[in-house]
């Protein structure tokens, strides 16, 4: 339970009643549950959907769902998209990215890369199926925290401080192993070859993106796992999305 708290209190800014105390190991160790917070993330957006869209378009309930996913994690992984496509469009070395990612302004670029996943993320919402809207909504928020342990297991930190080194420090194959067996099992809310679809397509997609950022800034930040948070979601809803002929 103190794992899921203590998850629960870094992914979302929802308030606890109570306080939770956690030192630097529980913060890795939490990562085992990061799925299990997108489950309950999800669960909220679910619930949100059934209460509007009965009375909204349907184009008008995806854009709230998508501003009620940003609201209820404080903007975190967007914050990290648009540091990274500042420090992509620096076009620098590591220490000009790493200096580009650590400034609290958000340049010309980032405020297109922020604006471009919403987009996407609310026309893939909007072309997923009504009669598996829900499973989505509920899957998916799992399935992008998922690949944030996914990326951070075994991965150098390109810091020395930050939160993100801390949660990149302590996250084991032991955690991994339990946050990918959670998120493949939640993958069965959908049918079975559209959930295992988006499952191996955001494995894959994170693979390839952990690779990229090792490279390019030997190691990773807190910023690399929000991009890859929400460059996660947009992939999982665009091939839930697929109709087959």
């Amino acid at each position: 339970m103190k794992k899921y708290l203590v998850a629960f209190q870094f992914l979302t800014i929802i308030p606890l009643p109570f306080k939770t105390d956690c030192e630097a190991q529980d913060l890795g160790r939490s990562t085992a549950v990061f799925p299990l917070v997108g489950l309950t993330i999800g669960a909220l957006l679910a619930g949100l959907n059934w209460l509007i869209a009965p009375w909204l378009a349907r184009p008008l309930t995806d854009a709230l769902l998508i501003t009620a996913l940003a609201a209820v994690t404080g903007a975190l992984h967007l914050d990290g998209l648009a540091d990274i496509c500042d420090g992509i469009a620096a076009r620098g070395g590591r220490e000009r990215f790493l200096e580009v990612m650590k400034d609290s302004r958000v340049g010309a670029v980032g405020v297109v890369g922020v604006v471009l996943g919403l987009l996407l993320k609310w026309q893939a919402l909007l072309a997923v199926p009504a009669g598996i809207k829900m499973q989505a909504l509920l899957f998916v928020p799992a399935l992008a925290r998922m690949a944030q342990v996914l990326a951070m297991t075994g991965a150098r930190h390109a810091r020395k401080e930050g939160l993100g080194t801390v949660f990149i420090q302590g996250a084991g194959h032991a955690q991994l192993i339990t946050a990918l067996a959670l998120t493949l099992a939640a993958a069965f809310v959908l049918p079975p070859l559209t959930g295992l679809a988006a499952y191996i397509v955001v494995i894959l997609a994170t693979v390839a993106l952990r690779c990229y950022f090792q490279r390019r800034l030997d190691g990773l930040t807190g910023d690399v796992l929000g991009c890859i948070n929400e460059l996660a979601e947009i992939a999982a809803l665009a091939v839930i999305s697929v109709r087959l002929p």
